[in-house]
């Protein structure tokens, strides 16, 4: 017979399959339709009897990714309203250390359906893994008159409190939780670890090639917004929003975004969505001094994370991700990599030392070092010298698919370690197994006892795990020249 266990809300019916039990698509939070889109999350309705969840919830509105990218990340899209659910995988017994994911998609894409994200090993090895999704796009971040900013981030911290009143029903500790994610969802535990309001959620964070320091200004996100409003022709109000349909509104986003990418004008999109974004993300955190006052960096500096226990890292050629499938890094000449630099504010002559540590490396791919280097090497190394118990870690491991390199979400199936359920071309035909098994044990050893398995971070040291295959290490301050230029 297959388990029940009663959450807030109901009584909900999992599946059980070699010891683990799934529960798929429980919803932490009222459905949010109409202008309820754009207001803080409500209580969980009440349901009668005993809820199926056996399948996936529904994912939040979202465009799919644009090519080439759709066809390197998986982002099933599951209709319905119902888009503020967890999943969780449980062994069963009691006091297990959790660990809640928080997926990443730069804010616009993603949800806890991806099937790398599957939390069977994790259960596995004794730990209950709970997914969460959360309010993206304009829904989640958009700065909307008359609304809550930062909605996404509330759903988050709306299902952290779910965790807190019932994960004990799972078996799991409420004392023992550790948030981690990737990319937006890296940055959104930066974020996280920074506010008053999510203080006894958790006790651990790991931070996956995220930032503690990408938040935009609300009255400069509120231009986004008014821009999107334009284009659809209504006022920028959570009624006139709210009653846009779901296709429509990710239509006028779609094409909103992509005029922020080909011309990032810091007049008409805001200085600082154009600066913490990257002209990339056109939607994200912002501080609207109700729930983030500061840059998260500086609460964090500030004690705002005193007690907790952080594991962050990067993939060394994060920005090979962008910059090859889409074909600006074979675009780059030695001419323009000046100029590009330049462009992102950054000092042209670092390029110098990069290309003398990579002989034969063509300027597009000096443009990516650089750029993976200075918007996410130094701000994890910022964050992790700003947290007293640190760890940090690297993902070195290359893609077999040319000039990829060991990029950006390439460390993710190695993490939950569900190579053979998430079988991208990133990975290729024969990723290695060990590499999974070494990086998925790292991250439950910390859930359980706050230590991966290596040396803390600490100036004097500088300590890193590099994964790799078929050696796994740790090093002394690698790229240290390259960084020391870019945190100057």
């Amino acid at each position: 017979m297959d388990p029940i266990v009663a959450v807030t809300g109901g009584q909900v019916r999992g599946s059980t399959k070699d010891g683990i039990t799934a529960y798929l698509g429980i919803p932490y939070a009222a459905t949010p339709v109409g202008a309820d889109l754009y207001a803080a999350p409500q209580p969980v309705k009440p349901w009668d009897g005993v809820r199926d969840a056996t399948a996936l919830g529904a994912t939040p509105p979202q465009p799919g990714y644009d090519p080439p990218f759709n066809k390197l990340l998986s982002n099933p899209i599951i209709p319905g309203d119902e888009i503020l659910n967890v999943n969780v995988w449980t062994p069963g017994g009691s006091g297990l250390p959790v660990m809640v994911w928080i997926h990443g998609g730069a804010f616009r894409n993603g949800s806890n359906a991806v099937p790398a994200y599957d939390g069977t090993a994790f259960a596995r090895d004794g730990v209950v893994l709970v997914s969460v999704n959360y309010r993206l796009g304009v829904i989640g971040f958009g700065v909307v008159k008359g609304a809550p900013s930062n909605r996404g981030l509330l759903d988050q911290l709306a299902a952290l409190q779910w965790v807190q009143e019932n994960i004990a029903s799972f078996g799991g500790d409420p004392d023992q939780v550790t948030i981690f994610g990737q990319s937006a969802g890296g940055m959104s535990v930066a974020t996280l670890i920074s506010l008053p309001a999510s203080q006894g959620l958790f006790r651990r964070a790991i931070m996956q090639s995220g930032s503690a320091e990408a938040v935009a200004h609300a009255s400069d996100a509120g231009l986004m917004t008014a821009e999107l409003a334009k284009r659809l022709g209504i006022q920028a109000t959570p009624e006139a929003l709210g009653a846009v349909p779901a296709a429509a509104l990710i239509d006028a986003q779609r094409v909103v975004s992509a005029e922020l990418r080909a011309k990032p004008d810091p007049a008409r999109f805001g200085a600082s969505v154009v600066k913490a974004g990257g002209g990339i993300m056109p939607f994200f955190p912002v501080i609207d001094g109700e729930l983030i006052h500061q840059l998260p960096l500086d609460a964090i500096a500030g004690g705002a994370a005193a007690g907790l226990e952080l594991l962050t890292g990067f993939t060394s050629e994060e920005f090979r991700f962008f910059l090859v499938p889409s074909g600006i890094a074979a675009a780059v000449t030695a001419e323009a990599l000046p100029m590009l630099l330049a462009q992102a504010g950054l000092d042209p002559a670092i390029a110098e030392t990069f290309a003398a540590n990579r002989p034969g490396q063509s300027p597009g791919e000096l443009f990516a070092a650089v750029t993976s280097a200075a918007f996410f090497a130094v701000p994890t190394i910022r964050l992790a010298e700003a947290v007293a118990r640190s760890y940090v870690y690297e993902f070195a491991w290359q893609s077999p698919l040319p000039g990829l390199g060991a990029c950006h979400a390439l460390e993710l199936p190695f993490v939950f370690d569900t190579l053979a359920l998430d079988r991208s071309p990133l990975q290729g035909d024969n990723p290695p197994q060990e590499l999974a098994d070494r990086m998925h044990a790292a991250w439950v050893a910390f859930a359980t006892t706050g230590d991966p398995g290596w040396s803390q971070y600490k100036t004097d040291t500088r300590s890193v795990m590099t994964f790799d295959h078929p050696e796994s290490r740790q090093l002394a301050d690698p790229h240290g020249d390259e960084l020391a230029l870019l945190r100057q």
